[in-house]
C-alpha cells in the first residue's frame, strides 16, 4: 500500500483525542492536553519525544517533521510576553511549519498507549489493571505476578527495559507479588501506591527523604528514571499514528539523565 504523501492535521488529531480521551483526566493546569501548536494543516512525517523543548523542536525540523508528538508539553506555566527565547520558539515552528501535540496524564494511564503500559510489556508483564487513581482517573499499571519474583530480578528486568540500573529503596520483602507502576516523579506519593495494596512500586523519581518513607511503609520501590520510564507512551502514539495514516515516525531521543 502506498504511502501517502500527508494527511490532514485536523484527522490525526481528531483521531488522538477520541483515543486518549483527556477530558477524562483532571490534569495540572498548565498541561493543556491536545494540539499546543498548529501547523499548515497537513502531515507528512511525524516526530515522537517525551519533552516538548526548543532542542527538540531543532531536532524535529532537521529531520524534515511537521509533526511533534510529546507527553511534556511546551505550556505549564503563563506563557507572557512572547520575547525572546519564547519569541525565537514560536518563529521557529512558523517557519518550520511544524505542529505541536501534548498528552500528559492521559498518556501516563492509557491502557493501551499509555507510558505504564508500556514498561509493563517490556518488564514481560501482559496481564495488568488500573493503579493509582488521580481525580478519579487512573495513571498507572498494577501487576499482581502468580509467583513471587525476587526483588533483584524484578531490577534488572527494569534495567534492561530501560537502559539503565534503576535507583533501589529495599524497604520490603526480598520478594515482590504486587507491583504497581506509576511513571514520572510519583516517588513522593508512594504512601498512595501502598495504600492501593501493592508491596513493590515502580516510578521515575522522587525526594532523598522518601527512603526512609519506603523503609516506614515496608515497601521496595524502583526509580527508574523520570525521562526513561516515559519514553514509552509516545513512542506507542506515534507507531499507531503512523499505521493508521500511513506515515513514516521517528523517536528523538533527548535524554535528560534524571
Amino acid at each position: 500500500m502506498p504511502q501517502p504523501d500527508s494527511v490532514p492535521l485536523a484527522d490525526v488529531v481528531e483521531y488522538l483525542q477520541r483515543r486518549l480521551q483527556p477530558d477524562r483526566f483532571k490534569d495540572y493546569e498548565g498541561a493543556v492536553n491536545g494540539l499546543q501548536f498548529e501547523n499548515n494543516g497537513r502531515v507528512s512525517r511525524i516526530a515522537a519525544a517525551v519533552d516538548g523543548t526548543p532542542v527538540v523542536v531543532g531536532m524535529a525540523l532537521e529531520a524534515r517533521c511537521d509533526l511533534l508528538l510529546v507527553h511534556h508539553g511546551m505550556f505549564w506555566r503563563p506563557m507572557t510576553p512572547w520575547t525572546g527565547h519564547r519569541a525565537d520558539l514560536i518563529r521557529r515552528l512558523v517557519q518550520g511549519n511544524l505542529a505541536v501535540y501534548s498528552q500528559h496524564l492521559p498518556l501516563d494511564g492509557h491502557l493501551e498507549l499509555g507510558n505504564a503500559a508500556g514498561l509493563a510489556r517490556a518488564l514481560g508483564f501482559r496481564r495488568y489493571k488500573p493503579f493509582f487513581a488521580r481525580h478519579e482517573a487512573f495513571i498507572g499499571v498494577q501487576v499482581t505476578l502468580p509467583r513471587p519474583m525476587p526483588r533483584d530480578e524484578l531490577g534488572q528486568r527494569l534495567a534492561t527495559a530501560l537502559g539503565r540500573p534503576p535507583v533501589v529503596l529495599p524497604g520490603g520483602a526480598r520478594e515482590c507479588r504486587r507491583i504497581g507502576i506509576c511513571t514520572g516523579g510519583a516517588g513522593a506519593e508512594m504512601a498512595q501506591a501502598r495504600s492501593e495494596g501493592v508491596d513493590t512500586f515502580i516510578t521515575g523519581e522522587g525526594p532523598h527523604w522518601t527512603y526512609a518513607m519506603a523503609e516506614d511503609l515496608e515497601m521496595n520501590v524502583f526509580y527508574g528514571g523520570h525521562y526513561a520510564t516515559e519514553t514509552f507512551g509516545v513512542r506507542s502514539i506515534a507507531e499507531e499514528i503512523s499505521r493508521r495514516f500511513g506515515l513514516p515516525w521517528e523517536f528523538l531521543d533527548h535524554p535528560t539523565g534524571l
